[in-house]
């Protein structure tokens, strides 16, 4: 037997809680992990209270990242005693997840702990930080520079925005933090933000082509937000986009597409090849201040999951995290 948080939907409730589960109900695959640390992001806040069509089947544990140790394996990648981490591959949504003490994966959705992180510090990063990575590796990869001027980071106190700006702040970028929490400027600052911006001034209707400020950009937010962000890009600029937390219609115009060169790169991390997933991982034991990261990680236990994912959707929960999946 094991704990996991468990979902479970009939005709007349949707519950999710912590249980005792027997081993033999998990799901199928080759390689099972004694899992150390997950996280609580903002898919999993969803699929635990219900507000978002998460959930693919019932019961599910959810949880859509883990890091931990491979107790047993069919797979000759991964043998007893292996120290893994997973991100995305649909787990927590179709496959029961990382919100437990133990899983059962396929192989090929593991990838090995980087040796320079401990199993705390890769989830205190989650799939929030490397989605950031992913984030900025695209911006570099259409030839954005720290000389190519001003980064803008949009949910910048949220999991991507903050490991976004430690990142990005360590590369040498100036970067500007776009939040609703005015309380949390510090803490940006304290990350690397060179300024803060209320995100009142992109949450509304704006103009199809505004004046021009930013280099590049990751938005976590979508809908008026992403269009007002793409409307003021300066020429060839760059728009990494990662998330809908506004929603997920885009209400704009090509206007900034088709005058002024602007790209909008879509970033997936879910079903990332694997080549991608590990050069972002050796990019963040590059590129990631690890004492930037305590500064944004809270750590709480599994019996603490269900109350949490409540107040992540209200917009209480700052920076990252971390699941003590023991406690």
């Amino acid at each position: 037997m094991f704990k996991a948080v468990l979902i479970e939907r009939d005709t007349q409730s949707y519950r999710a809680g912590i249980q005792s589960v027997d081993e033999a109900q998990l799901p199928a695959g080759d390689v099972s992990v004694r899992v150390d640390y997950s996280t609580l992001n903002y898919k999993d806040a969803l699929a635990i209270t219900g507000k978002g069509p998460v959930v693919r089947q019932f019961p599910m544990v959810p949880g859509i990242d883990f890091a931990g140790t491979v107790q047993t394996s069919g797979n000759s990648a991964f043998k007893s005693g292996d120290r893994v981490l997973l991100n995305g591959w649909g787990v927590g949504e179709s496959h029961w997840g990382g919100l437990a003490q133990l899983a059962r994966v396929k192989a090929e959705w593991l990838i090995p702990l980087p040796a320079a992180f401990t199993a705390r510090q890769a989830m205190a990063i989650g799939t929030a930080g490397y989605t950031a990575m992913l984030c900025v590796m695209a911006l570099e990869r259409h030839g954005i520079t720290p000389g190519s001027g001003e980064i803008l980071v949009t949910g910048a106190a949220g999991g991507v925005g903050s490991v976004a700006i430690a990142v990005l702040s360590k590369l040498g970028f100036r970067v500007a933090a776009m939040t609703g929490r005015s309380v949390q400027a510090e803490f940006l600052k304290q990350l690397g933000a060179a300024d803060v911006i209320d995100r009142t001034q992109f949450a509304a209707p704006g103009k199809p082509l505004a004046k021009e400020r930013w280099a590049g950009a990751i938005d976590v937010v979508g809908s008026h937000t992403l269009v007002n962000v793409c409307a003021s890009m300066r020429y060839g600029g760059v728009v990494a986009a990662c998330g809908l937390a506004g929603g997920m219609d885009f209400p704009g115009t090509v206007a900034p597409f088709i005058l002024r060169g602007v790209t909008l790169a879509g970033i997936d991390s879910v079903m990332r090849p694997r080549a991608d997933r590990v050069e972002a991982w050796r990019r963040l034991t590059e590129d990631l201040d690890i004492k930037k990261l305590e500064l944004l990680t809270e750590e709480i236990a599994l019996s603490q999951v269900p109350e949490r994912a409540a107040l992540f959707l209200q917009g209480q929960i700052r920076g990252r995290i971390v699941v003590d999946t023991n406690r």
